[in-house]
């Protein structure tokens, strides 16, 4: 699997279109989906999924550089629900997909959410590989050379893969992924809706450089767990054997938190060509982000956007995307 920051063909997003999670708040949900989906295609093609039955609405929100496929779907995090796509040597792309549940059984019906990576493999015409693991894609993050990031309490959760030992799910994700080596970190307990998604956590910047959210606030149980993944990481090697060069960046500890499952963090951004695409909360820490995105990625362009409509159903940017790479 192509690290993010390499070349893609195109993003795929998909519509939000649950009424029973997203409720009252649906349509601001929508809006600021598309306003997310017009900033990355900025930088590259973006193709939107969408239910048939809602197609004019996400077509009208969306600019004309979105295209909109019509597709039946439960809802819209499509990092977790697509597939990963993963490039041979000699240079052909497929679809390594997992099993889906719904996050452990947490939203009832998932069945279309869970053929979504196939649908989008046939609309390419391109191989599948499933793996025997129920995973989302928000729970692993690759440096394209063989490293893995993902966590403990995701990956061996019993309502996705109960009775799975750490080893066996080294060779699996591995397998799934063409990787060599798996760097787990513990998790993240607050995080009761992905179970401790690494998209929340860590994130490679390239081999050997990871960027680790904390929690600014000292002497609370948030920021002990935060600094667990930070331990975690100071403790081990990638696939290369190197010893990982972490950068720290604070989450928005200060946000106003719309729902108990409110997503603040930072680190889940989308690297598209030439671009970040990045979360803002409308708070003061956000120009902090900003600034060390900037000096990490100084040779792209950052766009912030607000996503307040969206963290309150537990995710981000990089959640609700999903990068083909190109060929």
């Amino acid at each position: 699997m192509p690290a993010e920051w390499e070349r893609h063909e195109r993003c795929w997003m998909a519509w939000p279109c649950r009424d029973d999670f997203w409720a009252e708040n649906l349509v601001a949900t929508q809006q600021n989906f598309a306003r997310i989906a017009n900033a990355i295609s900025e930088f590259e093609p973006v193709m939107m999924l969408c239910p048939p039955h809602d197609y004019l609405n996400a077509r009208n929100m969306c600019g004309e550089k979105v295209e909109v496929l019509p597709l039946e779907l439960d809802d819209s995090w499509m990092r977790d629900i697509g597939p990963n796509f993963v490039v041979n040597e000699k240079g052909k792309l497929a679809a390594s997909l997992f099993h889906f549940n719904s996050w452990g059984k947490k939203h009832v019906p998932w069945g279309k959410d869970a053929a979504v990576g196939h649908r989008i493999a046939e609309y390419l015409e391109i191989p599948t590989f499933t793996s025997t693991i129920y995973m989302e894609g928000g729970g692993i993050n690759v440096d394209g050379e063989g490293s893995v990031l993902a966590s403990l309490q995701n990956v061996l959760n019993d309502n996705r893969n109960p009775g799975l030992e750490k080893e066996e799910a080294e060779i699996i994700l591995c397998d799934a992924l063409g990787a060599e080596k798996i760097l787990w970190v513990p998790g993240d307990p607050e995080d009761t809706e992905t179970d401790g998604h690494i998209d929340g956590i860590a994130c490679f910047l390239a081999p050997g450089k990871v960027l680790v959210e904390i929690c600014p606030a000292k002497g609370t149980k948030r920021y002990d767990n935060m600094q667990m993944n930070l331990a975690a990481l100071r403790e081990q090697t990638d696939a290369a054997g190197r010893e990982l060069d972490i950068v720290i960046i604070e989450e928005a500890y200060e946000a106003n938190r719309r729902s108990e499952i409110f997503a603040s963090s930072y680190i889940n951004f989308y690297v598209a060509n030439g671009g970040v695409v990045m979360p803002g909360f409308g708070i003061d820490r956000d120009q902090d982000a900003r600034r060390l995105l900037t000096e990490l990625f100084p040779d792209r362009e950052i766009a912030q956007i607000d996503i307040a409509d969206i963290a309150l159903g537990g995710g981000g940017i990089h959640c609700i995307t999903q990068q083909q790479p190109a060929v």
